[in-house]
C-alpha cells in the first residue's frame, strides 16, 4: 500500500483513510523499517571492500563491527582526541570506546600518544592503515549523502517540512512513557477549560434567546462598549 500515492489522489475528506488504521500501519512499518537499517549496514561494508584495493583493509573490513568504523571515523576526524571526547560527541558508550579502541590499537589501525604533562590521557590517533580507512569512510558517507539528497528530492517543501518535524519529535518521544505526567495534567487543563467555555457559551446563547430584537440590539451595544472598544 503507498500511503503517499493514496493520499495525493483523494479528492474528499471523506475518503481519507482512518486516523487509527493509519497508525497501526505506521506502527508495522517500524519493525520492517529495523530490518532495512541493519541490512543498510551489510550494505555499507560490501561497498567498502568493492571500493578497497588494499587487502589489509579488506581484511579488516571483513570482520569489523559498524562500531569499529564509527570509531576510526571519530578519530580520523578530531585526533588526536580521548575515549571521553569520542563517547560525549558521538554519543558511543565509554566501555565501547575503551574495548574498540584496545582491539584497533593492537592491529595497527590507531595508535596512542600522551601529554607532556599528561601521562595518565591517552590519546589517540590513526595510523597510516587507519587514515586509508578513514578516508575510505567518508567517500562511503558522500555516496551515501547523494544518494539521500536523491531520495529526498521526492518529496515538495510542504512534506519535507513535515519529515523534519516528525523527525524531530520522534528524537524527543518515548515509545515506552508515551506521555509525561506534566503533559498529561496539561492536557487535563486544556480538556477542563473548553468544557468550561463551552459551558459559559451554551448560557450564553440561552440568555440570548431569551430577547427581542430590541433587547438583541442593546445587548450587541453593551458587549461592544465593555469588551471590543479600545481605550487609550
Amino acid at each position: 500500500m503507498n500511503l503517499r500515492g493514496d493520499l495525493t489522489v483523494t479528492h474528499s475528506f471523506e475518503n481519507l483513510p482512518n486516523k487509527d488504521i493509519l497508525i497501526k500501519k505506521l506502527i508495522e512499518m517500524i519493525p520492517q523499517l529495523q530490518k532495512r537499517f541493519q541490512s543498510e549496514d551489510d550494505e555499507e561494508k560490501e561497498w567498502l571492500i568493492q571500493n578497497c584495493s588494499n587487502t589489509l583493509i579488506i581484511d579488516f573490513l571483513q570482520d569489523s563491527t559498524v562500531m569499529m568504523l564509527h570509531v576510526i571515523d571519530a578519530i580520523g576526524q578530531l585526533e588526536p582526541v580521548n575515549g571521553t571526547t569520542i563517547s560525549k560527541q558521538f554519543g558511543i558508550p565509554k566501555g565501547s570506546v575503551s574495548k574498540i579502541t584496545r582491539k584497533l590499537v593492537q592491529q595497527q589501525i590507531i595508535r596512542t600518544e600522551y601529554l607532556p604533562d599528561n601521562k595518565k590521557e591517552v590519546l589517540f590517533l590513526t595510523t597510516p592503515l587507519g587514515k586509508e580507512i578513514f578516508v575510505l569512510h567518508q567517500a562511503l558517507h558522500h555516496q551515501m549523502n547523494k544518494g539521500i539528497n536523491r531520495f529526498l528530492q521526492r518529496y515538495n517543501t510542504d512534506e519535507l517540512l513535515f519529515l523534519i518535524q516528525a523527525f524531530s519529535d520522534t528524537l524527543e518521544a518515548s515509545w515506552v512513557h508515551s506521555e509525561s505526567v506534566a503533559e498529561e495534567e496539561l492536557l487535563n487543563t486544556g480538556e477542563s477549560l473548553e468544557a468550561m467555555k463551552n459551558d459559559e457559551m451554551s448560557q450564553i446563547v440561552d440568555m440570548l434567546n431569551q430577547l427581542d430584537t430590541r433587547n438583541l440590539k442593546k445587548a450587541k451595544a453593551v458587549l461592544q462598549a465593555m469588551f471590543f472598544t479600545p481605550f487609550d
